[in-house]
């Protein structure tokens, strides 16, 4: 049976689409095995093809029970369950994890299907923010996994251990199992779903307690193993939103928007990719909301809200911006009556405190500030702190304690400098200015300020940028000469044009500065306008020559 053979070659080389298709031919020729139902149904879980994936494993499960080998067919109706939760539907999922444990308790002999039944119960005591437990049930599921030697359980069980641990406060613990699992999943230890699966579960459960070096490494991991597979689809748009993410994070906001629009555009089929539409369009709201184009932010947003994913607190800062203040205020605070889990809290907060400040509601900043600090101190990474420590600078500057918000702005700006997210740091700097100034300090006022205004200029955002111009005074002479030593060139414009000269290529210069290729090639063009040369031999010759690298 050609058919059948190519798709299982197909199969094993990753070619998930030609394999799908092969196989698929095949089963309607003659009826597929159960082994030949498996590698169809993971082929069609690749493509985002979840009813066929879900069909496709109902079908194996009889031959199984039939063949005698029950726990295979346990395993089956455990990964159709765990489809069913993941696309939203908890009754379906619930009544095919029900089914698997009624199979299996008719098994005699041990198996490590009692390890993946665990799975649905750690989820949910996660999801509730019970941590031991879930700590506990994970542990046991990764003994069973230990036992029978199933690296994929393994894993999915260590994964969450480190979820746990993050939650509980055991930072250290918890990046230790994280980045152990990196390495498990990069070196190609575990199939191709639960790689998948591992993937972006870490990166979710990094980004929700703010461990963003952790964040944007394993974004990278994610993309060398999404380059690996161009027949992926499962987890491409997913891939491209954490992408997005980092780069708005890192200032490259032209590239977050273009990567975000594709995640939404080419990447609609697989559960995982609805989810991440979502995410998508807020991160397009987010871009636009800082370049101050409110039109286009408040239809991202709106389209975000229509795929489920909730369209704040940007929503309510674009409302502040737009001096929608009793807008602002009712929105931040119906989303911190509705959050009780700590960590969503903390990713409300800095937003509420900021929203109240402006309303003139110091009592209600205070005390946003102060669960922002106990959280801060429950589970301490450095990201958390610059967030609290901007926040605890900007209530003591709106108490008239100028001297004491110096501090904490200087922390917060130092972090978010090496953390390398410009907006954030300029924010504060921001801040800085208006506490030296209240201190009389007008000289280092002006500093703080011409750096912020700076960076919100090279951003482009343009709302800033106007909210700080009547801080800003006799000035012009300072930012010229500074324009005049760069001639013209941004600073993102810089740091690629000294790549260049040390003879790195558009591919190279994209991964070093994470951004894309068409950014790279879109900066070039504008370096090569500014400094009057056509080649890049004579653009590395000009950065030499005036003292650019």
């Amino acid at each position: 049976m050609p058919n059948l053979e190519r798709g299982r070659s197909a199969y094993r080389e990753g070619a998930w689409r030609k394999a799908f298709d092969l196989l698929s031919a095949a089963d309607r020729e003659q009826a597929l095995s159960a082994d030949d139902l498996e590698r169809l149904a993971r082929a069609a879980y690749m493509l985002g093809r979840d009813d066929d994936y879900v069909a496709s494993l109902e079908r194996a499960i009889p031959s199984l029970v039939d063949a005698g080998d029950v726990p295979r067919a346990v395993r089956c109706a455990f990964w159709i369950g765990h489809s069913f939760l993941f696309r939203g539907e908890k009754t379906r999922g619930a009544g095919w994890f029900a089914r698997a444990q009624r199979m299996l308790d008719g098994v005699a002999e041990d198996c490590v299907e009692h390890g993946y039944l665990r799975i649905p119960l750690w989820l949910e005591q996660m999801a509730r923010g019970d941590f031991e437990s879930g700590y506990a049930t994970s542990l046991a599921a990764a003994k069973i996994a230990e036992r029978f030697g199933d690296a994929d359980l393994v894993w999915l069980a260590r994964d969450e251990q480190a979820r746990a641990l993050l939650g509980l406060g055991r930072v250290r613990e918890g990046l230790r199992l994280v980045d152990e699992t990196l390495i498990a999943a990069s070196a190609g230890e575990l199939s191709a779903i639960v790689t998948g699966i591992v993937y972006c579960n870490t990166i979710a459960f990094c980004r929700a307690h703010y461990e963003l070096r952790h964040v944007r490494d394993w974004v990278g991991a994610l993309t060398s193993w999404c380059e690996g597979q161009p027949e992926m689809i499962a987890h491409n748009g997913l891939c491209l939103v954490h992408r997005a993410e980092i780069m708005l994070l890192r200032g490259d906001w032209e590239s977050a928007l273009e990567e975000a629009r594709r995640s939404a555009e080419r990447f609609s089929l697989g559960t995982l990719n609805r989810l991440a539409c979502g995410e998508a369009f807020y991160v397009q709201g987010e871009v636009h909301r800082l370049r101050g184009d409110f039109a286009a932010a408040e239809e991202a947003y709106r389209q975000a809200s229509e795929r489920g994913r909730e369209p704040q607190p940007g929503l309510a800062l674009m409302r502040l911006r737009q001096d929608k203040r009793d807008a602002a205020v009712a929105a931040i605070r119906r989303v911190i009556a509705e959050r009780t889990l700590p960590m969503r809290r903390a990713a409300v907060l800095p937003a509420y405190v900021e929203i109240m400040l402006a309303a003139g509601n110091l009592d209600l900043a205070r005390a946003g500030y102060r669960e922002l600090d106990e959280i801060r101190v429950r589970i301490q990474c450095e990201t958390l702190e610059a967030m609290t420590a901007h926040v605890r600078g900007a209530v003591a500057l709106a108490d008239g304690r100028a001297e004491d918000a110096l501090g904490d702005l200087r922390r917060a700006a130092d972090v978010w400098l090496e953390l390398g997210a410009p907006y954030e740091a300029a924010r504060v700097r921001v801040r800085l200015g208006q506490a030296c100034r209240a201190l009389a300090d007008e000289d280092t006022a002006k500093l703080e300020l011409l750096t912020a205004r700076k960076t919100f200029d090279e951003l482009g955002a343009q709302p800033d940028r106007a909210a700080m111009e009547s801080s800003i005074e006799g000035t012009k002479t300072e930012e010229t000469s500074s324009a005049d030593n760069t001639h013209g060139l941004t600073t993102r414009e810089l740091q690629v044009l000294r790549c260049l000269a040390g003879g790195k290529t558009n591919r190279e210069i994209a991964t070093e500065l994470f951004i894309s290729e068409h950014t790279v090639a879109r900066h070039l063009q504008n370096i090569f306008t500014k400094i009057s040369v056509a080649t890049r031999t004579a653009a590395a010759a000009f950065a030499f020559e005036h003292g650019l690298l």
